[in-house]
């Protein structure tokens, strides 16, 4: 299927590893111009080196200001991948403050802040808020149509022990979704999120490398496995792409019927 987004320009967080990079890698591939968010400077590199062209930003989005000054000049954004997450795993008794202030701070918070600020162009000097430019209003400003998509999980539709505040987090995450489509559909930008069941990226390999810890979710998944990277990715670039002009607000499953169960 010809997705035709070729020429437009992205914006990619959580692209060092997993589902990002992979993301990354289709975009790049399908004649996309794409900026790759992440926290570590090596993966980046190795991005870079991957994909030539791809423009890097190096940041911690769990900090706000940081944030701000990465994005200042990345200028104008067609396509939003919010991918950047944290897992931090603990019992509802033991959960911590700084778990849930981190976990927001990523999970949440930065979807805000990524799908606002765009930024003018970089070496111009100290910034103002006046001078920074919001995605949406700068798609608006120009009459673009355009797409964002956060990547959430079913985590944020069932309960999962230890998980009480990355449920949290991504239950939150389904509804500003939903906010987001209300009110930016008028203006032609389309909001969704893909709810991936567990993926097969090496984070989620070692997580879920007992056979005893897999055979339990494995046991609520219909199709019996868990997804791999690319089945995510299709999901994203398809609710990207014109194929799917009608589909906004949408928590779209990629979870081997594990919702239907």
């Amino acid at each position: 299927m010809e997705l035709g987004l070729a020429g437009r320009r992205a914006l990619v967080t959580g692209a060092g590893k997993g589902i990002g990079r992979s993301t990354v890698r289709a975009l790049h591939a399908a004649g996309v111009r794409v900026v790759a968010v992440s926290r570590t400077q090596g993966d980046l590199d190795s991005l870079v080196r991957e994909c030539p062209g791809v423009e890097p930003v190096c940041v911690d989005l769990g900090d706000w200001a940081a944030t701000e000054r990465a994005l200042a000049g990345v200028g104008p954004v067609d396509l939003l991948v919010n991918n950047a997450a944290m897992a931090l795993l603990q019992p509802f008794l033991e959960v911590t403050k700084e778990a849930c202030d981190t976990a927001f701070d990523v999970n949440l918070r930065a979807v805000v802040q990524v799908s606002q600020v765009s930024g003018r162009g970089r070496g111009r000097g100290p910034l103002t808020v006046s001078e920074f430019q919001i995605v949406a209003r700068g798609l608006i400003a120009r009459g673009a149509p355009g797409s964002i998509v956060n990547v959430s999980s079913q985590a944020s539709q069932r309960a999962l022990a230890n998980h009480s505040v990355y449920c949290a987090t991504k239950g939150a995450l389904d509804m500003l979704t939903k906010v987001m489509a209300m009110e930016l559909g008028p203006h032609k930008i389309r909001v969704n999120t893909v709810n991936p069941t567990v993926v097969m990226t090496p984070m989620g390999k070692a997580n879920w490398s007992d056979p005893m810890k897999a055979k339990t979710m494995l046991d609520r998944i219909p199709l019996g496995r868990f997804a791999e990277e690319q089945d995510v990715v299709d999901a994203i670039l398809f609710l990207l792409s014109d194929r799917s002009s009608m589909t906004t607000g949408s928590a779209v499953p990629v979870d081997g019927g594990f919702l239907a169960t």
